[in-house]
């Protein structure tokens, strides 16, 4: 039997061209002990960290599959936590750059993510309309809490009470009890979506941003304070008087689902609202780490800067004001006789009673009271307005006083801008911007140079030069909409079709536009170079196919020849020509029209050869293998067809992709061809055998074009997410048998995550309360649980087979040990299953004990029972224990056989995790002893110091005093 023929394997190489994509957010993180300066960023599925001062990009966090939309910093800023497409959440170490921990809880994407104020919890929302708590340090998953009934915005842990405040698409906010994990208040008072919420001035207010141009602010009062007070509270009343209901809106415009008084954490009243100058929804929400800065945004290019002010400048304000008052009260008082009331301004009212006395004019007895308002507390600084719409921002507040407010924007771009807040007129300031790393629209087109070294893209507004080994943009020029290029012979221009039909001639050296050519009356959509290397043919809308050669004609600038083109001949035609394609003998001419037809035409003579139809929609790519026998075309009825060259006979129809062919090409010297498709896939075809190779997966929108290198060696593909991405042909073979395995193997493991019906809001089938979800690892893990087990109870009763042998022999006969205990050192069996256990990763635990069928479970509360006992690993197997009491509870108390083992275990669970307790305590009190010395000592360095720097400061003043003196 001969071998199944191989192919070599395409691997992903490199993600480039892209900035920053548009689902997730971007934030400030802290690197090298420096703050401000260096930002994340999502990149597809990896996240960039970026040097804002140097433009460079200095590390990339892996990612695996899905795309990130969610990245949070951690509040010491060691790691990065970044949520994705799928639900996962990864925290990632910013000084290794490696993501160790992995929480799989949620079903559908992540929307947010926050640590808490010691960064010990990360809370996360999602799209399946739950919050799941994290233990960022036992890594694992605390509780679900469920309520929300749609998408959830924002979700925030209060610093000083152990409460969460969450928002979300279902219009609600709702606050959260973590001790008891209830909720115990929703607030109705919005209409529409709540997208964003924040908590500013010590955590007594909450502003919150929803569908339209209001910011609601609301005051919190916490229940103690509320007693302390001891104020009966104001109830609203059905029948009361317009007047009074008037009153009472105002102070609590939200219509709140509430338990009664006794229940209640705290109450929540309406205090207002601010303006926003857009009319759109708020998009993001946020304050700076200070609580002092507040900025919103909409779907626009705007900023809104606001300054939440302290007590003392309130108080300042409200002082001037009462001045203010008191002036005009004075100028009014002498018109009036009687007690009035007027108003001086829209937010101050001014209530006196003057009394004239009709001998002297003098006045008596000025009463003046001044209200304070919203818009004295929180007070519009500036807007910064972006080159582009603004799809997420940071913002961070230096020492110096100064705001930095970072952005990423919808067009691959990312901008940092700078403002004083405590200037007069706040002037925002761009100080940096990272653009020349990819293009501002989608790459169109793509072509390698003949020395597979340089790679050029071309989208709406430029056209980029990388070099593919460093991914470097070594060259930028400005262009019109381009549709298709390639490079001239030679590798020193390149030539650029445009939607406008214009030809395009560009030397790289200089980066100069040599020439425009109007070519077409329509848009130019294909381009062929000769295979003789002395022209090139182009179609386009105007139902017309031109040939061009290359000149060398005088330059008016200088002595030197340049290089230019020349039409030679036009081929007038029915359609629009889509594409364009010259036989490697240049014999042929191939052209297909919007009639859904390819006709192939003799190129010396353009008479007509063949016509090859069968496609249902028009042919939008196709390519002629490098022996002219072949030729395939790629069509928006997602079907790729063979055809032969020789006689127009179609050898087979393959459905290629779930969406429309958007391009096709040849690897050279070989019958294989790759597709791109707007299902976000690459593909590689066998010609000969009509297989299908390999899908290379990775961008998350329609790719719109690829290029093959000359050699055969990369491929380069774009796509709508904004991102090139570089595929390397390896050594390693690839047989078909196997990869239909892999595929399969793929899939099964898809469908087991996948086994719930997906979430959809508030729908209550197939609910988890658990904090975890199955996936391949659980079970897999659950699995090793088993296995790990069953060869606890061969071994033990091989032990005692082997002592019943000893017995009857009256002599030692060796025991054959098993081969995966003597990989593991030698050790026993039940030791084999303590590996086990320490080995399952802490975040999937649970899951892995949820999945685990009941007859291995009085074995592993044996083992647990010896475990313990011995005081190894006494959290994690408390962790399991407790877990597996929890969910088979029903069946472990009926169970005679094991109500010893609990006994035991009740005993000696308590003793051990006493022993564990007391010395945590000692290692802490420990701890705390060592600071106190370590404070005492550097409080003395910190005299040394100041005197030193004292020292320093007065060499340097006589320095500069004999500088000028000498200068003088």
């Amino acid at each position: 039997m001969g071998l199944t023929k191989q192919y070599l394997r395409y691997v992903a190489s490199a993600v480039f061209g892209l900035i920053g994509s548009q689902k997730g957010n971007i934030v400030f993180v802290t690197l090298r002990g420096e703050k401000g300066r260096y930002v994340a960023v999502p990149a597809c599925e990896h996240v960039f960290i970026w040097d804002l001062r140097k433009g460079e990009k200095i590390l990339i966090l892996q990612g695996l599959k899905q795309e990130v939309t969610c990245l949070c910093p951690s509040p010491d800023g060691l790691h990065l936590a970044v949520g994705y497409e799928d639900g996962s959440i990864r925290l990632f170490s910013l000084l290794s750059g490696e993501g160790n921990v992995t929480f799989n809880g949620h079903k559908a994407a992540i929307t947010s993510l926050k640590y808490d104020q010691l960064g010990g919890r990360l809370a996360s929302g999602s799209k399946d309309t739950d919050v799941i708590i994290w233990d960022v340090i036992n890594e694992s998953g605390l509780y679900r809490l469920k309520g929300h009934k749609d998408a959830v915005t924002q979700a925030l842990f209060l610093r000083e009470k152990n409460l969460l405040v969450s928002s979300g698409k279902d219009t609600v906010v709702k606050w959260w009890d973590l001790d008891t994990q209830h909720c115990f208040k929703t607030m109705v008072g919005h209409r529409t979506e709540v997208w964003g919420l924040v908590l500013v001035s010590e955590e007594k207010r909450l502003i919150t941003g929803a569908s339209d141009s209001e910011l609601r602010a609301w005051d919190i009062a916490y229940l103690e304070e509320i007693e302390d007070l001891e104020e009966p509270e104001p109830k609203k009343i059905k029948g009361s008087p317009p007047g009074v209901q008037d009153t009472h809106e105002a102070e609590d415009g939200t219509l709140e689902v509430d338990e009664a008084l006794e229940d209640r954490i705290l109450t929540c009243r309406k205090a207002g609202s601010i303006m926003r100058e857009g009319r759109d929804r708020v998009v993001n929400l946020a304050t700076d780490r200070t609580g002092r800065m507040l900025a919103c945004h909409g779907t626009d290019s705007v900023l809104e800067v606001f300054c939440i002010l302290s007590k003392e400048e309130i108080q300042k304000k409200m002082d001037k004001k009462m001045k203010k008052a008191r002036k005009k009260a004075k100028c009014v008082s002498l018109l009036f006789t009687d007690n009035q009331s007027c108003w001086t301004s829209e937010s101050t009212r001014v209530l006196f009673s003057s009394r004239l006395n009709s001998c002297n004019g003098e006045e008596e007895d000025l009463e003046v009271r001044v209200e304070m308002t919203l818009q004295d507390e929180i007070q519009r600084v500036t807007n910064i307005k972006t080159s582009a719409k603004i799809k997420s921002f940071d913002l961070i507040h230096s020492p110096q006083g100064e705001l930095k407010a970072v952005f990423l924007l919808q067009n691959n771009l990312v901008e940092l801008y700078s403002l004083s807040p405590s200037a007069p007129t706040p002037q925002p300031v761009r100080t940096s911007r990272i653009a020349l790393g990819g293009h501002r629209s989608d790459v169109r087109t793509l072509s390698f140079s003949s020395d597979n070294i340089a790679v050029l893209s071309a989208a709406a507004d430029s056209i980029k030069i990388w070099n593919r080994s460093t991914l470097q943009c070594i060259r930028t020029m400005t262009c019109e909409y381009a549709l298709c290029s390639f490079f001239v012979p030679g590798d020193r221009q390149v030539v650029i079709g445009t939607k406008t039909g214009k030809l395009q001639l560009y030397e790289l050296a200089s980066g100069a536009l040599l020439e425009t050519v109007d070519a077409h009356d329509g848009a130019l959509w294909s381009m062929c170079l000769s295979p003789q290397q002395r022209g090139f043919v182009t179609g386009g809308a105007d139902k017309s196919v031109k040939f061009w050669d290359f000149e060398l004609v005088k330059d008016e600038n200088s002595t030197q020849k340049r290089l230019s083109v020349q039409q030679t001949r036009t081929l007038q035609l029915d359609e629009d020509v889509l594409c364009v394609r010259y036989s490697p003998n240049e014999k042929l001419l191939a052209v297909s029209l919007l009639d859904c037809t390819v006709k192939v035409f003799y190129v010396d003579t353009l008479k007509f050869f063949l016509s090859l139809y069968g496609h249902k929609l028009p042919v939008i790519c196709m390519d002629i293998s490098y022996d002219g026998a072949l030729i395939a075309t790629g069509s928006a009825d997602r079907n790729v067809k063979i055809w032969g060259l020789d006689f127009g006979d179609c050898h087979k129809s393959l459905f290629a992709h779930d969406d429309s062919v958007m391009y096709l090409q040849f690897v050279p010297k070989s019958h294989l061809f790759f597709t791109a498709g707007k299902d976000r896939k690459v593909k590689q075809w066998d010609a000969d055998r009509f297989e299908h190779i390999q899908t290379l997966e990775g961008h998350h929108q329609e790719v719109w074009c690829l290029a093959v290198s000359p050699n055969g060696d990369y491929v380069v593909s774009s796509s709508h997410d904004k991102s090139l991405r570089l595929w390397e042909r390896t050594r390693e073979p690839l047989v078909l048998e196997d990869e239909r395995e892999m595929q399969r193997e793929a899939e099964y493991e898809e469908s087991v995550a996948k086994e719930d019906q997906p979430a959809v809001p508030g729908e209550t089938q197939g609910e988890n309360y658990f904090t975890g979800k199955k996936t391949i690892e659980t079970v897999k893990a659950a699995e090793r649980i088993m296995e790990a087990i069953e060869l606890y109870r061969e071994e033990t009763a091989k032990m005692k087979e082997h002592k019943a042998i000893c017995k009857a022999a009256e002599k030692e006969v060796p025991l054959p040990t098993n081969p995966i205990l003597m990989a593991y050192g030698n050790i026993s069996p039940s030791a084999y299953v303590l590996e086990i256990f320490k080995g399952i990763r802490s975040s999937e635990l649970e899951e892995a004990l949820l999945v685990l069928p009941f007859s291995y479970i009085p074995d592993v509360l044996q083992l647990l029972e010896q475990f313990i006992g011995r005081g190894s690993d006494v959290e994690v197997l408390c962790r399991a224990l407790l877990f597996l009491l929890r969910i088979h509870f029903g069946q472990i108390t009926s169970n005679q056989m094991l109500v010893p083992v609990i006994e035991k275990l009740k005993e000696t669970t308590i003793s051990k995790v006493r022993q564990v307790r007391d010395a945590i305590g000692f290692n802490l009190a420990g701890l705390e002893y060592l600071k106190r010395e370590c404070e005492a000592k550097s409080e003395v360095m910190f005299f040394a110091d100041a005197t030193s720097q004292l020292e320093q400061k007065k060499r340097k003043r006589r320095k500069r005093e004999k500088l000028i003196l000498t200068l003088t």
